[in-house]
């Protein structure tokens, strides 16, 4: 093939044909200069080749040795070949087995000696190995080395993202440009780019590869810091619409209940950002139950009382229905018009609301997606409420707010974020934690039990029924299929819903939810239960936001360590909302020490910051935000768990380069744009 260069398709490639080509393109794989920022998932130390008798039992290792005896076939059965030898050096001996590799009977050659690297193991005091990685000891290439592991696909092996990988970095890693200034690499003591590229792929010791990654971590954080701070510069630049009237003791006299400590201050930092100068830009993070709402609230009657509009933003029908059902009864004996907008409701309905907004006959709305739908006009949107951040990007957030001009943004989060992650992730946004429950909430109990409970606690299901309590039993899957595919232990919610309806409780109510659903169906189950209709639903973590149900005492999370820990704080969170005891029990048969670990830290504590630093030290920030959350920058080296010196570090260096060139007017610095708007490239005319 021609030269390779940056733009080269990977369909040119030897070895790559049209089924590969698709593989390749499911991982992001299209052009060379692609795999170059492809990183390894993790990687193998080869670097050591043991002796036979000095080979640790147990784990992968490099052992050299000779073939002593021509490899035998052996046809078992059908469909299962093996391909047994025995290799030997001065020490010892190793019986060598192949499953369903025939062809090596004649790759493997009497008296030529091989680096093999799989797991020794000993089956009746012989050492053997299977399935080993070898090659020729004469001509090493994937041996004697630290080798990259990627992550892969179905239809692709790690051999061949290595040649592919191999290729691209010996003819690309020259093209790549330096983007960091020299003086911010000097300080750090990071290598340059070219040089971090190529030991991240294929370093020359475990020192090389760990300065690579830092290097290459530090510029991911270095160029989110600098695209966060900059956002909020551009945020500062604009005037927000003064809301003024409307004193907090005048909206608390509006509460059944009085405000707590926490809400009083976050309530007093929102009053402050609304009165003058920049759009207020702030989210609010509290476990649930913790108050949210009614900062929301005070915030909304605000707006309205300063003669303008605000809207309110949820991620689902039910809960959109449920807060405007909320805001109502708290507002409009205020005199403020309250109104509804969802995908869900009949063309008659939609186009009312959206004439009365349009006209600024309605001051506050409450709505799903359907609000950043065209059409929907305000006379004047002073304020956009969004609640469960993690549910919307920043480009949802944007849509909102460019319905209105320079309107203030309040986000909510019941997700409770370590504050080094929320100040990375939020870095545009100022934060507020409500950290204190209204008084009287009894803390959930918590329990960890194996399958084998299950029959105890059908028992105490029917007791809480037969109180008058209601309980919620979460499933990881959908259908049964869907179970089977990936774990045929998994409970489903479907066929687990009908067991119980038939088998177990065939004298209760018994209904299903799931995100499948027409948002109608789910609706119309939500109501019943809401209404004490249901007395126990199945579902999945479509709960996890959902309408509020004071009477629902119980929580049973099936396969609980499929779930993460913030998860099942989420889901704990849907009981004990009213004056009733409540619990939550996970079901689990993990033996895994680290997931049971896991679980009984769910169960010792109720601090949902707590909980999130385990998740985050467990997991990762994926766990907060699913895979991915849209808008937010992708980060594909630097571990927020566990880069902190490198963040803080990251930060510092942002902030003093912004300090001596705000605008990156400075030639030097005139590379650093497209490399920001890269970082966010799913939004990357934020910017402009």
């Amino acid at each position: 093939m021609e030269r390779i260069v940056w733009d080269t398709p990977l369909g040119g490639f030897p070895g790559v044909g049209p089924a590969r080509q698709r593989a390749l393109a499911k991982l992001g794989l299209e052009r060379a200069g692609d795999l170059l920022t492809f990183y390894p998932r993790r990687y193998e130390d080869r670097t050591r080749v043991y002796s036979i008798a000095q080979a640790p039992v147990g784990e992968p290792v490099c052992v050299e040795a000779m073939i002593a005896q021509p490899p035998r076939l052996s046809r078992i059965r059908r469909g299962l070949d093996l391909v047994k030898t025995r290799a030997v050096d001065d020490a010892g001996a190793l019986d060598v087995t192949f499953f369903n590799q025939p062809y090596l009977q004649n790759a493997l050659r009497q008296g030529e000696s091989y680096v093999f690297y799989g797991k020794v193991e000993l089956v009746g005091g012989r050492r053997s190995m299977t399935n080993p990685v070898f090659e020729p000891a004469a001509r090493q290439r994937f041996t004697g080395r630290i080798m990259p592991r990627y992550p892969l696909t179905q239809g692709l092996s790690n051999h061949l993202l290595i040649t592919l990988a191999q290729a691209a970095v010996e003819h690309c890693a020259d093209d790549l440009a330096e983007t960091l200034p020299q003086a911010v690499l000097d300080a750090q003591g990071l290598p340059g780019i070219q040089e971090a590229c190529r030991q991240v792929h294929f370093p020359d010791d475990w020192a090389s590869l760990e300065a690579a990654r830092a290097r290459l971590a530090f510029e991911e954080l270095f160029y989110l810091t600098m695209g966060l701070s900059l956002l909020r510069k551009r945020r500062e630049v604009g005037r927000g619409i003064p809301l003024n009237a409307g004193d907090p003791k005048a909206f608390q006299a509006l509460l059944p209940f009085p405000l707590t400590g926490a809400q009083r201050r976050v309530v007093d930092e929102c009053a402050r950002d609304l009165c003058a100068g920049p759009p207020m830009n702030r989210l609010v993070q509290g476990d649930v139950g913790s108050g949210k709402t009614a900062i929301a609230a005070f915030c909304l009657w605000r707006a309205a009382k300063s003669g303008a509009q605000g809207a309110m933003m949820a991620p689902t029908e039910l809960l959109a229905q449920q807060h405007y059902q909320t805001l109502k009864t708290l507002l409009e004996p205020a005199h403020v018009t309250v109104a509804l907008l969802t995908a869900a409701q009949t063309a008659t309905e939609k186009k009312a609301v959206k004439r009365a907004l349009a006209a600024g006959e309605i001051q506050v709305v409450v709505g799903t997606h359907a609000l950043l739908s065209q059409g929907v006009d305000f006379q004047d949107l002073a304020l956009a409420v969004v609640d469960e951040q993690h549910r919307f990007g920043v480009n949802q957030r944007s849509a909102l707010a460019a319905k209105g001009a320079h309107p203030h943004l309040l986000v909510l989060s019941a997700t409770p974020i370590p504050r080094t992650l929320a100040l990375i992730l939020y870095g545009d946004l100022d934060v507020s934690v409500l950290d204190e429950l209204p008084p009287g909430r009894q803390p959930v109990e918590t329990y960890l039990v194996s399958e084998r409970y299950h029959q105890r606690l059908y028992k105490f299901v029917d007791k809480l029924v037969a109180q008058g309590r209601q309980a919620y039993l979460v499933c990881p899957a959908v259908e049964e299929a869907e179970a089977q595919e990936g774990d045929p232990t998994l409970k489903s919610v479907t066929q687990y819903a009908q067991y119980l309806a038939q088998s177990v409780f065939p004298h209760l109510r018994v209904a299903f939810v799931h995100g499948k659903m027409k948002s109608r169906e789910k609706e119309a189950v939500m109501a019943a239960f809401a209404a004490g209709e249901v007395q126990v639903l199945v579902s999945t973590t479509v709960i996890e936001v959902g309408v509020d149900v004071p009477n629902a005492a119980l929580m049973v999370v099936e396969n609980a360590d499929r779930f993460g820990l913030s998860q099942l704080h989420q889901l704990r969170g849907r009981v004990g909302r009213g004056k009733h005891q409540s619990y939550c029990v996970l079901v689990s048969n993990a033996r895994n020490p680290e997931t049971r670990a896991r679980l009984k830290a769910l169960c010792a504590t109720t601090d949902g910051f707590r909980i999130a630093e385990e998740d985050l030290k467990a997991r990762g920030p994926g766990d907060f935000f699913g895979q991915r959350q849209h808008g937010l920058p992708q980060l594909h080296l630097a571990d927020l768990s566990a880069d902190m010196r490198l963040l803080t570090a990251a930060q510092r260096a942002a902030q003093d380069l912004l300090a001596h060139d705000p605008d990156l007017q400075k030639p030097e610095h005139q590379m650093m744009w497209p490399r920001i708007r890269q970082l966010f490239q799913e939004n990357p005319d934020i910017f402009n």
